[in-house]
């Protein structure tokens, strides 16, 4: 099996997609500080920029959980 292949399976592993979640979640601090940012010089463009990363942020979590949920089903000794 080629390294391209193991990577690719990878991510779709369970670990892989931990990884996944902590990496999507990492970039949730630089949204926290753009969030403060703004508020503080009172930028509304800036603010509306942030909300608009926030909600990508959770959506790309909300999927990335949904797929783990799905690796979960595939395991024999759950069901």
């Amino acid at each position: 099996m080629s390294s391209f292949a193991k990577a690719k399976g990878f991510k779709k592993s369970k670990a892989g997609t931990y990884l996944s979640i902590g990496t999507t979640l990492f970039g949730a601090v630089s949204v926290l500080k753009q969030v403060r940012t703004a508020r503080s010089e009172n930028d509304t463009l800036m603010l509306a920029d942030a909300v608009v990363s926030a909600a990508a942020i959770v959506t790309g979590v909300a999927v990335l959980v949904r797929e783990l949920r799905r690796l979960g089903d595939d395991d024999v000794l759950l069901g």
